[in-house]
């Protein structure tokens, strides 16, 4: 689907209900963003398109309920992302518990989510553009879409993002 031209914070029509449905999970390029629709269970979500870890592509991610909450899963690394908030989680013991228990914990917001609604049969989606800088927003600039580019290229890894960068 060609992106149209709509100013920004607008809401964008990304397809007819049936059709995202029926696909499961669509790409779009909304505002020059690489963006994921999922239809999971009844619900839409809306999602960077690439891993904040790595930028690998979370199009073929596994869906899992982990912890009470459902999360995509990095083909790639297989980081655990939250469909609904962007938070990252991860599995660990707490040396300090007697005897220790493996749990999981958050990281907090690493991957950016959208704001998805419908009207009369078609999806929308309005970018969300918190003045907070988020791990995968590296994987929409420039930098991180030549280092995806250059890695699909020669089959490699895509390296992954510095603290500095």
């Amino acid at each position: 689907m060609e992106e149209e031209e709509q100013p920004p914070g607008k809401l964008h029509f990304v397809g007819k209900k049936d059709e995202l449905i029926k696909a499961k999970r669509s790409f779009r390029t909304l505002e020059g963003r690489d963006i994921l629709i999922i239809h999971h269970q009844g619900v839409f979500y809306a999602i960077d398109c690439y891993c904040y870890h790595a930028g690998g592509t979370l199009q073929d991610g596994d869906i899992e309920d982990i912890n009470g909450k459902l999360c995509i899963i990095c083909p790639k690394h297989k980081y655990k992302i939250t469909l609904a908030e962007g938070e990252g989680l991860y599995r660990a013991r707490n040396p300090m518990e007697k005897p220790p228990v493996l749990r999981w914990y958050s990281k907090g917001v690493k991957q950016r989510v959208h704001a998805v609604t419908e009207a009369n049969g078609e999806v929308f989606v309005k970018l969300t553009m918190i003045p907070n800088w988020i791990e995968s927003d590296y994987y929409q600039g420039e930098k991180g879409k030549v280092e995806r580019a250059k890695a699909e290229a020669s089959g490699d890894d895509i390296p992954v993002m510095k603290d500095d960068e």
